[in-house]
């Protein structure tokens, strides 16, 4: 499981000629740091002198960040799959008229299923910066920091993986999935680059 290699492979890995992993696992992986950190002030918050009043919030915050964690961590590999998928379309046999019909059948669902992994690591992102705010006005502020670099990762994760929605969307035939992903994509990016500077400058405020 790429998951569960080492840092350095896997950055040995994403520097390689190698298609993959790719942008869209790096989307992935730099939420889930984004989540991890939420989850760090949390677990610096729970039951710490001085947060009483912000423990049951702490607690539930790291529930949801640790969730957060686990969808996005399970995207890296989810994203390296479905490229495969869409470049063993693209090799399938071409020489009939129902070979390229099969074959086109094929590389317009893998588009789609390209799509759609990349919009659901926007959505978890999205949701990783939402997080930020509430553990940024009451987590412990000895790690308050934490919380900043939290947020930044989380819109680097989510503009990132726009991109990786955009890029496959573009070669898709059916104009009613086109125009609908397109809109769920620009519904979870309103208001997110708003949201991460007022965090952002809520936590330079703390330090």
């Amino acid at each position: 499981m790429i998951k569960d290699k080492s840092v350095q492979v896997f950055l040995d890995e994403l520097a390689s000629k190698a298609s993959t992993p790719g942008g869209g696992s790096a989307a992935a992986i730099i939420g889930a740091m984004g989540a991890a950190l939420i989850s760090m002030v949390a677990n610096f918050t729970v039951g710490k002198k001085g947060y009483e009043d912000a423990d049951a919030d702490a607690r539930d915050i790291l529930q949801h960040s640790e969730d957060l964690r686990d969808q996005l961590t399970g995207m890296i590999k989810a994203d390296v799959d479905v490229f495969n998928r869409v470049m063993a379309a693209y090799g399938m046999p071409k020489e009939t008229d129902e070979e390229k019909a099969a074959r086109s059948e094929e590389i317009q669902a893998a588009l789609k299923e390209a799509t759609d992994v990349p919009l659901a690591c926007a959505h978890a992102s999205a949701e990783v910066i939402k997080l930020c705010q509430p553990i940024a006005e009451k987590g412990n502020k000895n790690v308050i920091s934490d919380a900043g670099v939290a947020v930044l990762a989380g819109q680097a994760a989510l503009r990132s993986a726009a991109l990786n929605v955009y890029i496959n969307i573009g070669g898709i035939k059916d104009a009613a999935f086109r125009s609908d992903r397109q809109k769920q994509l620009e519904d979870i990016l309103a208001g997110m680059d708003a949201l991460t500077e007022d965090v952002y400058e809520l936590v330079k405020s703390k330090l």
